[in-house]
């Protein structure tokens, strides 16, 4: 057996644990529900965009991480100031929550903000609509609407599509940009 074959499980090893600290560094150094604090938050994700009360004196906050990004953090912390949860929101089972008569303040909880860039009123349609970007089950980039009826703000349906099949002839694939 040559030096370099002798080495594989430990390099492979290495790259493992690389690859899983790389992970880790997404919701920053050491942020544990149950452990971390509102002030350990702050230091690894920076101030959050939004924040609501929660009924039980705990907090919601929205950390999001665009519009080129495809995150969105929500964090719960209790009311001991200590983190319950921390997930990214922009993903299927989120959007699945989203339905039709919500507020535009519950589809804020749910999903955090939106892109403003990216807002868009139809007059025609009296409508208004909301839209993130996130990477899909395929490890695609895509987009996720809500549009809302633009008198009463309540959603009146919700769409998503490849970010693909807004370009001409389908061109731009950019999967490689939700695998880093």
């Amino acid at each position: 057996m040559n030096s370099f074959t002798a080495h594989i499980p430990r390099l492979a090893g290495g790259l493992v644990a690389l690859a899983l600290s790389g992970c880790a560094s997404l919701l920053g150094p050491g942020l544990q529900p149950g452990v971390s604090t509102r002030g350990d938050l702050d230091a690894a994700m920076g101030a959050p965009a939004l924040r609501w009360a929660e009924a039980d004196g705990g907090e919601r906050l929205a950390y999001p991480f665009g519009p080129a990004g495809y995150q969105t953090w929500m964090a719960v912390l209790g009311a001991d100031g200590r983190l319950v949860s921390i997930e990214n929101v922009l993903e299927e089972t989120h959007f699945a929550r989203i339905r039709a008569g919500m507020s535009q303040d519950e589809v804020l909880r749910t999903l955090g903000p939106s892109y403003p860039g990216w807002t868009v009123y139809y007059k025609a349609r009296d409508e208004l609509v909301w839209e993130w970007r996130y990477c899909d089950v395929f490890r695609e980039p895509a987009r996720f609407n809500v549009l809302f009826d633009g008198t009463s703000g309540k959603v009146r349906s919700t769409f998503s599509s490849t970010e693909r099949l807004s370009m001409p002839w389908g061109r731009g694939n950019r999967r490689d940009w939700c695998s880093r």
